[in-house]
């Protein structure tokens, strides 16, 4: 393999990991928001069991 041709090969090698490093940041982020989209679905959720949960207990048995 000449000089020329191991050049070219890094380059080739360095564009490629380079789109991927851009990709992999992306798809990071897309989950990022994600999660940060599910953990405060799940806070909502807990703060509603925990209203339903209060209103039971309150509730007077009927017989």
């Amino acid at each position: 393999m000449g000089r020329n041709e191991a050049i070219q090969r890094i380059t080739t090698q360095n564009t490629t990991l380079k789109q991927r490093v851009r990709q992999l940041t992306a798809d990071d982020r897309t989950l990022d928001e994600r999660l940060k989209a599910a953990r405060s679905n799940l806070r909502f959720q807990d703060r509603r069991v925990a209203d339903l949960e209060a209103r039971l207990i309150g509730q007077e048995p009927t017989a």
